[in-house]
């Protein structure tokens, strides 16, 4: 006779919520310290410094290659006296000026190039013409059209932006599905509001990498375009403060200024569109971390 198998009583275990916090307290501390990012990019940092020094001291020319420590002297000794702040705030100006103008250009051409088949076509021809040719390459004409001063370099500066970033745009209007196309349209969007609410949300990737693409172009091209005629007045920015130092034979401020571009180009990269992505596309899961 076969017996009923017992019937075994349910239980619950419970368990204690999940907290990443103490996952990584539990991890060991270099572990920890390296989960870091800023941590990992300060650490390359400074073994790029120690290489320069050892490189400097074993070259032992400071005319043609000052150590890390002389760089970081001239470079403190420029801040402290205003020189370098100075400059950097007259490139910083201009740069905003070309950088403000190009984008809305961009997204100006690129909302037309949307909504229209002559927009599309105007895009194609002037990116086809206009992208490949070097923003520098247009200086002769910038001095001729403008003189010589900040109109010249916003307009060299705009060149630099408007392209990348609208090919970048366009491409991410382009990428956007057509399920999410639908839905806009079912909501009755049209024009501008379809653009603005549909479009450039999922795009928001390309426009971001557009936008850090035409920054990076837009900061060299001015730089190089300072050390060619930066000065208007007496005054120039942190190419013309490089051109000048170069001349006299101060390679160490040259140096200095050149890490000045340098730490400017870090703070705006993991700084400014850092923050942008932390709290749009991560955020919205639109890119890993």
């Amino acid at each position: 006779m076969n017996r009923p198998t017992p019937v075994r009583q349910e239980y619950e275990v419970a368990l204690e919520p999940f907290i990443p916090s103490e996952l990584s307290r539990a991890l060991p501390l270099p572990q920890r310290i390296w989960r870091h990012g800023w941590m990992r990019k300060t650490l390359i940092l400074v073994a790029l410094a120690v290489l320069w020094e050892v490189v400097a001291r074993i070259q032992d020319n400071d005319l043609l290659l000052p150590s890390f420590l002389q760089t970081a002297e001239a470079f403190a000794r420029g801040m402290v006296s205003g020189e370098l702040p100075g400059k950097i705030w007259l490139s910083l100006t201009v740069l905003v000026k070309g950088y403000v103008i190009g984008i809305a250009l961009a997204f100006g051409l690129t909302t037309l190039a949307v909504s229209t088949q002559l927009g599309r076509d105007l895009l194609s021809t002037l990116t086809s013409m206009l992208n490949p040719l070097p923003p520098i390459a247009l200086l002769p004409l910038a001095l001729l059209w403008f003189g010589l001063g900040q109109n010249s370099l916003v307009f060299v500066l705009v060149h630099s932006v408007l392209w990348p970033l609208a090919l970048n745009t366009y491409a991410g209007f382009l990428g956007v599905s057509e399920t999410q196309r639908m839905a806009g349209r079912n909501y009755g969007l049209r024009g501008i509001r379809f653009i603005a609410y549909i479009l450039v949300p999922a795009a928001l990737p390309s426009i971001l990498a557009g936008l850090k693409l035409g920054w990076a172009f837009a900061w060299r091209t001015l730089i190089a375009a300072e050390l060619v005629f930066g000065a208007s007045s007496g005054k120039g920015g942190l190419g013309w403060y490089i051109f000048q130092n170069r001349n006299e034979l101060y390679t160490d401020k040259v140096f200095a200024g050149l890490a000045a571009v340098i730490l400017i180009g870090l703070l705006v990269e993991n700084l400014l569109f850092a923050s942008i992505e932390r709290v749009t596309l991560r955020r919205w899961g639109m890119q890993r971390t």
